[in-house]
């Protein structure tokens, strides 16, 4: 026999878990589905494959390893990336019908990294870039137009997206809605 508690700890449960759940994946289909990202860190040639959302939650150690592969390069240092982003990420494979590796050029950034590329004539470069909250990320998609990855970025609607033709790559963040 099931007791009254046990119900209303069940429904209370349940009722906080769909309170959390992320913006993005309330307003896609990976709310009921899996979401798996390929990765190909540029500066250090690590590759991952990772499902990091399942049943409706993040899941811890998948979020662990991203955070490992998309560190500063520069210093080796580790941060949080915002799930947010990789739900966004997710969500521009989706609208792509993308299955291969994206192509990571930075992801977060550590402030001396930022300091450092600000003060040495890199473009671009903001003082309070998101890259140094993990919010941000700079990649690309080799056998994609860097003008049609733009495009895709940009209908998501789900933050900053940037236009750098000379780099090759495109950035995309969890900040405000704004074009560059």
């Amino acid at each position: 026999m099931i007791q009254r508690r046990t119900i209303l700890k069940s429904g209370l449960l349940l009722a906080a878990s769909s309170l959390s759940l992320p913006t993005l994946a309330k307003n896609s289909s990976i709310a009921t589905g899996d979401c798996c990202l390929r990765f190909y860190n540029t500066h250090t040639g690590e590759k991952l494959t990772s499902t990091f959302w399942a049943q409706g939650e993040f899941i811890p150690d998948a979020l662990g390893d991203i955070n490992k592969v998309l560190r500063d390069h520069r210093t080796n240092k580790i941060a949080d990336i915002d799930p947010e982003l990789l739900l966004l990420l997710g969500q521009l494979n989706g609208k792509l019908g993308n299955s291969k590796e994206l192509h990571i050029i930075s992801g977060y950034r550590a402030p001396e990294s930022n300091a450092f590329l600000r003060g040495h004539g890199s473009g671009g470069v903001a003082k309070r870039s998101l890259h140094m909250e993990g919010k941000a990320i700079d990649i690309r998609l080799p056998g994609t137009d860097l003008r049609h990855l733009q495009k895709a970025a940009m209908s998501l609607q789900g933050g900053g997206v940037g236009y750098y033709d000379s780099s090759q790559f495109v950035h995309m963040d969890t900040g405000r809605v704004r074009y560059w």
